[in-house]
Formats: structure tokens, sequence, C-alpha cells
């Protein structure tokens, strides 16, 4: 017997005088006799095999809350064994809560009391009766409703108090232990009677009751923000959970990472694109009125299982849209400026880390590329954390004008360099359109994509290289583990990579040899400190000068050979030879 048959049979053998009308059982309430109704109400049960609420049943008099089987089989003392959906093995969820001595349920019972018409006349607007709001056990205290935050052993430890028609004027009331975390899940003992079957989650207390209006089970939190403080161990045993939150960015980030939480079982409800910010099921039952149920029922229809992954379409329009921005090019990545280096790695592109001893000209070897790139407007983000503004800013300046600092800074210059300077100046302007300077020692992963993110925007542009100076002078939580710390930040940037359309110059330190010296053979194992080099990057590059970078006054032409020794798709080997043309910071390819 197949489990929705199984779920058929167990209802009509456990309540008198059931009948079938379609996927639906009707019966007098077996419930209404063990309540302190005089009147029996009907227990409807819904049957529909293809129904995510397979099993549940609710009396119509609400005579005690709905559930599904094993709820059932509770209430009305039958053998666990004869119940569907039992397992003998399963091990009840258990809370380490120590629950204050104090409770408020004499409290809510006189706030209850002292509900009148005004108070359910602000629930009437969006549809929700004076019985349900009954059920739910919410009171009135002359000024705030009352919202009962129940323990899992039944009490009320905590209520909500909220202003009628202003959600953000509101307080906690009770204890300030029983306010806390572990308290602040609305309608918490609906997890339990939703056992082996479905449950909603919503933010704030009112949308839940439009759900409870309807017949549907759920909980709700204050705030989407408080979902992240729910255990999703709570809902092991529940098999279906629907998100609906309201229509905001931020509710539906939290529903995503409440949902990955939770895996397969979680579906978020979408709203209608055409729905205004912050819509929620309240506005949609004042809106719909009548037809309200049958809305809810079109969104959860309509719903399908979280997954963490792109659906198909959306990888094969990405892929299809970055075919056709490829077709037509002669690189595959960004022109770096340098025709040599352009033809040894077919543009920049991916994850390029650059290794040289200090003072060989990497940072302006890098600056120079970056805010060229800048000038032909492809977004860049340049982290420094070696040079500083200053510093960075003037050379580049040097380099556009062709004139050395000391120049820029006369004020008694010939008109010709005059102009070259003012010229120099506005390419140099041009260039912060698209350049972004960071220097920020706190920066993170997640503030690195954020600010991709808003330089895309800021720009219009769907990819951005990022300049990264240096690779060991990135934040790391304990600077004794800095191997590690370097090897989590170049897998950041690999995801970086592929999430963002990023490419990246990385700056690396070198290892010195025997002696303290740094060897003149370009080699993988020269890089400092990062075993992960070796598979992270998809071009390893070192820059070995053939002068003395450390002789400041040195008059030898200042020579660099650039040198690729790692590659996933080309061949290393020698790239070009390179002149730093002093004190210009300009590098100039032989």
């Amino acid at each position: 017997m197949d489990r929705p048959d199984e779920i058929k049979k167990f209802y009509l053998e456990n309540i008198p005088g059931a009948k079938l009308k379609g996927n639906y059982l009707n019966a007098p309430c077996p419930l209404c006799s063990t309540s302190s109704r005089v009147k029996q109400g009907i227990i409807a049960v819904d049957l529909d095999p293809l129904s995510f609420f397979n099993g549940y049943f609710r009396c119509l008099n609400r005579c005690m809350p709905g559930g599904f089987p094993l709820h059932f089989g509770r209430i009305m003392g039958i053998d666990p064994q004869n119940v569907p959906g039992y397992d003998p093995d399963r091990e009840a969820y258990v809370r380490d809560i120590v629950y204050p001595v104090k409770n408020l349920n004499a409290e809510m019972k006189k706030f209850r009391s002292l509900m009148n018409k005004s108070e359910y006349a602000h629930f009437e607007e969006f549809g929700i009766s004076k019985a349900v709001v009954d059920e739910m056990g919410i009171g009135y205290n002359g000024r705030y409703l009352v919202y009962p935050y129940l323990g899992e052993d039944e009490n009320c430890y905590a209520a909500r108090c909220v202003l009628p028609g202003r959600s953000e004027d509101s307080f906690w009331h009770g204890e300030d232990t029983s306010a806390s975390d572990e308290f602040r899940i609305f309608n918490i003992l609906e997890i339990d009677r939703c056992e082996e079957g479905t449950l909603f989650i919503t933010d704030g207390e009112d949308n839940l009751l439009t759900l409870k209006e309807l017949g549907y089970p759920g909980i709700a939190f204050p705030l989407f923000a408080d979902l992240e403080m729910l255990d999703v161990d709570r809902l092991e045993f529940i098999n279906h959970v629907f998100l609906v939150m309201n229509n905001s960015p931020e509710a539906q980030l939290s529903a995503r990472v409440l949902a990955t939480r939770l895996g397969f079982k979680a579906r978020i409800l979408r709203w209608p694109s055409n729905s205004e910010r912050g819509y929620n099921l309240c506005q949609l039952s004042r809106d719909k009125g009548k037809d309200f149920k049958a809305a809810v029922s079109s969104i959860v229809k309509a719903s399908k299982s979280f997954s963490p992954f792109s659906s198909p379409e959306k990888e094969h329009r990405n892929f299809s849209r970055l075919m056709e921005r490829e077709k037509g090019k002669k690189l595959l990545g960004m022109s770096s400026g340098f025709e040599k280096m352009d033809l040894a790695l077919n543009g920049i592109r991916g994850l390029n880390i650059l290794g040289a001893q200090p003072k060989a000209g990497k940072s302006c070897f890098f600056i120079q590329i970056s805010t060229d790139m800048s000038k032909r407007k492809i977004p860049v983000i340049y982290y420094d954390f070696e040079n500083g503004r200053q510093k960075i800013y003037t050379r580049t300046l040097c380099r556009l004008s062709r004139l050395p600092e000391e120049h820029i800074r006369r004020k008694d210059l010939d008109e010709k360099k005059s102009q070259r300077i003012r010229r120099a100046n506005q390419d140099f302007r041009n260039v912060l359109d698209f350049f972004r300077l960071v220097t920020d020692r706190k920066l993170s992963p997640d503030i690195m994509r954020r600010q991709i993110d808003f330089l895309q925007r800021e720009t219009r542009q769907d990819y951005t290289l990022v300049v990264v100076d240096s690779l060991h002078k990135l934040p790391f939580k304990n600077l004794l583990e800095r191997r590690t710390g370097i090897d989590e930040w170049l897998r950041n940037m690999e995801a970086i990579r592929d999430e963002q359309n990023v490419s990246f110059l990385v700056i690396s330190e070198l290892s010195r040899g025997e002696g303290g010296h740094y060897g003149k053979k370009p080699d993988l194992g020269s890089f400092k400190e990062s075993g992960d080099i070796e598979y992270s990057a998809d071009n390893a590059m070192i820059l070995l000068p053939d002068w003395d970078p450390v002789d400041p006054i040195s008059i030898e032409e200042r020579k660099s050979t650039l040198w690729l020794v790692a590659s996933r798709e080309n061949s290393p080997g020698k790239i070009a030879e390179y002149v730093l043309e002093y004190p210009l910071w300009s590098f100039k390819e032989i």
C-alpha cells in the first residue's frame, strides 16, 4: 500500500462517520468532545495524493489546531505503530533550554479579555476572523496588540507588543531571558503538529494569521532577519517547508540563506513580478478578498524545490551571452596593452599571479596595465597594501605626461610641458571613471564581492579587473597561519572569478634562496608561502630584473624579463623583455 492510500485507510478507520467526497474526508469532529466547545463541528481531511497537504486535518469549528496523522494519533491516543509515518527509531528533538520560573499565562488571559470590536476590526481589514485571533491567543494591553510566544512546554514566556497599524512600533514583554532568540518563534507548537507533513514559514504575525484563516499550518518570525536563528534540526521531520517572505531583496536573501540550510525540502514562494516592494500576505488578502485562497494556492502550485544551483535555462543563457560577446575578438581576455604579453596569455583573463623580488617594479607594471585598461573603459579595482594612494596617482600622472615627478611639482614649467601636464590630468580624470583604488586593510572576500558588484553597476559593465598588491599583505584572521590564510584567499578569488566574471592580477612575493639571495631561474617553487598557487592560478608569472633593484643609484638600463612558469592553457616560457623608463614609471615592451 502506498503512502496516500495508507493515510486514507488510517482516517477512515479512526474517524466515526467519515464520508469521502472526492479527495476530501468529512465527518463529525471527534476532537470537539475533548475541548470546551459545546457544539460539535466538522473535521475535514485533505486526502489528495498529489497535494502537499495530503493527510492534513482540521476542525472547521477550530476546537483545536489541526495537523498531520502523527499529531492526530497522539490526540486520539492511537497506538503509534498504527499511524502512517511512525518511526520507532526516531529520536525526538530536544533543546537545552532552561525555562524562566515566571510565565505570562495569567497576563495573557487578562490581555485577551481586553480585546474588543476596534481591535478585531484591525484584523478584519486583512480578512482575519475573530475565531483565528482567539485561536492564536492574541490580546490587547490598552494600547498595543499582544502576540503570545509560547515555549515548547505550552507556557507563554514572551510576548511581542505591536501598535495596530504601525508594526515598526513594537517591544518585547517578559523577562530578558524569555525574550531571547530561542523564544522568538510565533506558534512554535505547530512544528510538532506538522511532523511528516508541510509547514509555512513567514515573517510577521499577521501574515501568519492570513494563512491560518485559510486553514494552512505555519509559524512566523517577527522579522525576516530573525530567520537566521532557526535551528534547522527542529524541522528535520517536516517534509516540505514553504517560505513566504515580504517582497524585498533583503527578505528574499534571508529566505535563500535558510533554504540553503534546509535543503531540498524548502520552497521559496515567489511574488508576481509586478508586486510592489514590501508586498506581503496581509496586503494580498486585502486586495484579493474572497479570491485570496485561490491566489495563495496558485503561488504554492507554482513553487519549486529550492536549489542552490543555477537553472539549466540560466546557465545556457549566460553561456550564450558570453559566446556572443567573444565573437570576432582576437583575444579571449582583455588586452594588457603589451602585445607579446597578450599573445602569450591570450589576453588577461582568469587568475594571474606575478612574482618578483622587492623593488623589481611589479607594482609599477600592474599599475600601468590597470590604468591603461581603465582608460579603455574597463572597470578596475586596485587593492593596494604597499604603495599608498598618493604614490600610485603621482606615478600614473608621470607616465601619462612623460615627465618626472620633480617636473610635475614645479611651478615654472615652460608652456609645452605645462600642456603635457594638462592633457595628462584630463586623461587621468578619465581613468578615474573606471578605476577604484582601495586601501582598506579590513578587506574580506565578502566585502570584495560587494565592491565588485557596486563597480559593475556603476559602470554598467558585467566584467571587472581586480588587482591585488599584494597577496601576502591581504588581511588574515591569524597572522600565525598566514600560509593557510593566503590559500583561503586564493580559493575565494577562484570563486569570485567564476561567479562575477572577474579577471585577477595578483602580486606575490618570492622566497629567498641560499644566502638570502633571489634565484635567477624562474620556477613555480619560487613563490612564497603558498602551495595553492600551483593549483589556483590560471597563469603564474615571474619578472626577473637584469639590473640590481637594491641599488638606488643604479645607472644601468632597467631591463627585466617576464616568464610564464605555469599555465592552464598556455605554453610556459619567456614572454618578453621590458625596460622600465625611470623616472617616468613606465614599462616598454621590447
